[in-house]
C-alpha cells in the first residue's frame, strides 16, 4: 500500500493530504523508463566490446583467424624448404650447367626480382593481419617468378644438350702439335716481349716449337674457313670454324693438307711446321676464338693429355718470355 503524505495548513491549523498530479506521475514513469533504456544500452556496448563477454560468432571468428594464421605459417615454412631447393637448383645450373654449355649465368637480380608493380598488393593492405598476407603473397611471387625462369634456363641447357655431342666434338681441346714432336712450350698466352721490335705487347696465342715439317692437327671437328698466306704475319696459316662461336687459327706452317670449304675431325693433319710469316724459327702459332674474341687455348686442353702434363704445359705457357712471332 502506498504511503500517504500530508502537509500542515498554518491557516487552517490542520494537516492536509497531498494529492500528485496524474502528468507529473507519468513523467517520473517515462523518465524512469528513458532513464533504465539509456543503462542499459550502454551496459550491451560494453559487454558485446569487452573479450570476456563473446558471442558465438566472435569465438568462431577468432578460431578461424588462429587457424589462418598456423595455415600460412605452415606454408611459409614449406616455402622455406622450397628455397633452399631452388637455391640449390640454381646454383648447380648458373655454377655447372650454364658454364658447361658456356652460357653467360643468370643473376640474383633477375632471379629473384619478384614484381615491382607497386598497385600489385593493393587489396590487402589495411587490415589486421595485412602484413603476414602480404609478405607470404610476395614470397608466392617471388618462387613463382623464380620457378618459371629456371624452367626457360633448363628449356635452353635441353636444347644445348640435345647437340652436345656435335658440340664437344666441335670445341678446340686437343694441342696442335703433339707431345712426341713438340720440342718445348716457346711462348704462352698474355703480354710477351716481342722477337723483332723487342716491346711488350699482348701475344693472343701459344707457340708450339717442333721441326719443319711436323704434323699439325685440328683441334676440333669444323670446316677450313681458309688455307692461304693472305693476312699478315701469319704466313701460310690455316682457320677452321668450328660452330658454336669457336675458331681456331695455326700460322707459319711450312705447307698445307687441306682446302678452303673442306670438313676435317678432330686429329686430323691440316697441314706442316714451319717458319713462314713473322716468325723466329720452326713453331706453329695456335689461336682459339670465342664469339670473335680471342681466349687462352690452355683452357681448352684436355682431350690428349694428362694431368701432370697439363700442369707442366701450363706452367711453361705463363712464363713471361720473349713469342716467336
Amino acid at each position: 500500500m502506498a504511503k500517504v503524505k500530508y502537509y500542515y495548513d498554518s491557516e487552517n491549523l490542520a494537516y492536509t493530504k497531498i494529492k500528485t498530479r496524474k502528468r507529473i506521475k507519468i513523467g517520473y514513469a517515462l523518465l524512469f523508463l528513458l532513464a533504465s533504456a539509456l543503462f542499459g544500452f550502454l551496459v550491451f556496448v560494453l559487454l558485446i566490446n569487452t573479450p570476456y563477454f563473446e558471442t558465438l560468432k566472435d569465438r568462431l571468428q577468432a578460431r578461424e583467424i588462429e587457424n589462418l594464421k598456423l595455415q600460412y605459417s605452415i606454408l611459409n615454412k614449406k616455402m622455406d624448404e622450397i628455397d633452399d631447393v631452388t637455391d640449390a637448383l640454381e646454383n648447380r645450373d648458373n655454377n655447372i650447367y650454364r658454364v658447361y654449355f658456356n652460357k653467360t649465368e643468370i643473376p640474383d637480380s633477375i632471379r629473384k626480382a619478384g614484381f615491382r608493380d607497386p598497385k600489385r598488393y593493393k587489396d590487402l593492405e589495411g587490415y589486421n593481419n595485412s602484413k603476414l598476407v602480404l609478405n607470404t603473397t610476395k614470397r608466392i611471387d617471388r618462387l613463382s617468378k623464380e620457378l618459371a625462369i629456371q624452367s626457360q634456363s633448363l628449356d635452353e641447357i635441353l636444347k644445348l644438350a640435345s647437340v652436345k655431342g656435335n658440340l664437344l666434338l666441335a670445341i678446340p681441346a686437343i694441342q696442335p702439335v703433339r707431345n712426341e714432336n713438340l720440342k718445348r712450350m716457346a711462348s704462352g698466352f698474355g703480354y710477351r716481349t716481342d722477337p723483332f721490335t723487342k716491346v711488350r705487347k699482348m701475344h693472343n696465342g701459344m707457340d708450339f716449337t717442333a721441326n719443319t715439317g711436323s704434323p699439325v692437327y685440328a683441334t676440333g671437328d669444323g670446316v677450313v674457313e681458309r688455307a692461304d698466306a693472305a693476312a699478315s704475319g701469319f704466313g701460310n696459316h690455316v682457320v677452321i670454324r668450328h660452330g658454336f662461336g669457336y675458331e681456331s687459327l695455326y700460322a707459319h706452317l711450312s705447307k698445307y693438307n687441306c682446302r678452303a670449304g673442306q670438313h676435317v675431325k678432330r686429329g686430323d693433319v691440316i697441314g706442316y711446321v714451319g717458319s713462314t710469316g713473322r716468325s723466329e724459327g720452326p713453331h706453329c702459332h695456335y689461336e682459339v676464338h670465342k664469339d670473335g674474341k680471342v681466349v687462352n687455348p690452355l683452357n681448352f686442353y684436355y682431350g690428349n693429355i694428362s694431368a701432370e702434363e697439363y700442369v707442366a704445359i701450363s706452367q711453361m705457357a705463363n712464363q713471361e718470355n720473349q713469342s716467336l712471332d
